[in-house]
């Protein structure tokens, strides 16, 4: 098997074995990203410098016999969170000269645990986006077409983990940045329990939804990582106090008796056929394995797209406000006063959704029309909470589709944003109610992937790594990779 074939935790087993160094793994990595990434435009940062450095700091200590089996596996970055000396851009021109000085909780965690930094990759403009369109630095292509999108924000970390230019790699999620990039790439895509991952460093564009996590091959390696990035922060003060389980150890827990709810409102309008097929497919061989599944009504989730479109451009208008062009950040040459810089600052380095979401949610913030808008979406959200707990109280997990349809084409939805907000319906209920969810590869539509999302209540990512897991035993979607970058 090819290095880049294996998973983080079988490179883990094998830095452990000594069957080869984490400088080899890691010169691997950087020769792929080196040949592949002008084709897919995944990474906006290479640090192959720090990622040889790094490698010989894991390979020491293994050698000292001081590794975990993360220790020496490569990773990638999404640009959104800050990293010590490298540029932290969010896939904006505001912050296309931002060098961090500090590192956020998930990089240094994951630093911590001896993992290599190959880079930082691209993304939607501060996370606003669900093509990987909205990048400063261009689109992202979905190694299994190029001429679709991988899904956004989280785009480049889903194209670097698929076409295996790196083993594994964070995303963030506000509305199913993570889950939907995973399903239309082929991905084992994770968001944990708002709260449950510190956001200290990570570039703030939702307050109250932003949650970092991570794409992988498999539930194994989600396991590994989300074990060692987790954890109560005190910079933070959305950082749940709460231990940490040994995710990995619990992942063989066994399908039998697991009641499974089916979401009755994703089967409706809108899901292309051959993707529901997929989806009711996987669910029906949990049955066959021994769980029990009933079909469960959500009536308020429906309401979620338009809930998250009030409170999230509100959230981000004030997050964004902070870019100004005084402090840091893109500043416009040669102001004529302090009202001129701001306003040609603000104007050149925004793109034209991240000013659409500000102008949104200025206006829904706005003396007037706060009770009628954000006190309202609120309330909504507060409903939808309702449904996800009266759910839990009769099963132990929520199925349904991750996506309404595979990848669509680059450009397909960049003049309609209703129609691309839509592409979200299936993953925003999860972050309106800080639940954790996963997308794993269930099947394929027209030669594209498709993704089966599972969700849990508050704190049970054990019960969701381990139904993944227990679904990758039982199919080899998470091994597929797409032609052309074996």
């Amino acid at each position: 098997m090819s290095l880049h074939h294996a998973t983080a935790a079988e490179i883990g087993r094998g830095l452990a074995a000594r069957e080869y160094s984490s400088v080899e793994v890691t010169r691997h990595f950087l020769e792929r990203i080196e040949r592949a990434n002008p084709a897919l435009n995944a990474f906006v940062t290479v640090t192959a410098e720090r990622a040889l450095a790094d490698a010989q700091r894991a390979d020491a200590r293994i050698a000292r016999g001081k590794g975990g089996l993360l220790t020496g596996v490569p990773l990638a970055h999404k640009d959104i969170f800050c990293t010590t000396g490298i540029l932290t851009s969010c896939g904006s021109r505001m912050l296309a000269n931002f060098v961090a000085p500090y590192d956020a909780t998930v990089v240094e965690r994951l630093d911590a645990a001896g993992m290599v930094l190959l880079g930082k990759t691209n993304m939607d403009e501060f996370a606003m986006g669900s093509s990987n369109e909205t990048s400063h630095y261009g689109p992202v292509r979905n190694p299994w077409d190029p001429a679709r999108v991988p899904g956004g924000s989280s785009g480049g970390s889903a194209a670097a983990v698929a076409a295996r230019l790196a083993p594994v790699a964070t995303g963030t999620d506000t509305g199913g940045s993570i889950r939907q990039p995973g399903a239309l790439t082929g991905l084992t895509g994770f968001k944990p329990t708002y709260g449950r991952v510190s956001r200290y460093g990570m570039i703030a564009f939702a307050s109250s939804l932003d949650q970092a996590g991570v794409l992988a091959q498999s539930a194994e390696d989600a396991a590994l990582v989300l074990g060692a990035m987790a954890g109560h922060d005190a910079r933070d003060s959305t950082s749940v106090d709460a231990p940490v389980p040994d995710y990995a150890a619990g992942l063989d827990r066994p399908v039998k008796g697991l009641k499974i709810g089916i979401i009755r409102e994703f089967f409706g309008d809108g899901l292309e056929a051959e993707t529901g097929a997929a989806v009711r497919a996987a669910i029906e061989a949990f049955r066959r394995e021994g769980a029990t599944v009933e079909e469960l009504s959500l009536p308020n989730l429906p309401l979620s797209v338009p809930t998250y479109y009030v409170v999230a451009p509100a959230e981000c208008s004030s997050n964004l406000s902070r870019f100004d062009g005084v402090r840091f950040g893109h500043r416009c040459r040669d102001p004529k006063d302090l009202m001129d810089l701001y306003r040609r600052s603000r104007g050149e380095g925004f793109g034209v959704e991240v000013k659409r979401r500000i102008m949104t949610g200025t206006y829904v913030l706005s003396a007037g029309y706060y009770d009628a808008y954000y006190l309202k979406a609120q309330k909504v959200r507060s409903l939808i909470n309702a449904d996800f707990r009266r759910a839990f109280a009769r099963v132990d997990v929520l199925m349904g589709p991750t996506a309404p349809t595979p990848a669509f084409a680059i450009g397909a939805k960049t003049d309609d944003p209703i129609l691309m907000y839509l592409n979200d319906i299936y993953t925003i209920g999860a972050n309106l109610a800080g639940l954790p969810a996963v997308s794993v590869p269930c099947g394929l539509s027209g030669g594209l992937p498709v993704g089966l999302q599972i969700i849990g209540p508050h704190f049970a990512e054990e019960r969701l790594l381990a139904a993944a897991h227990a679904w990758q035993r039982l199919t080899d979607w998470h091994r597929r990779m797409p032609q052309g970058w074996a």
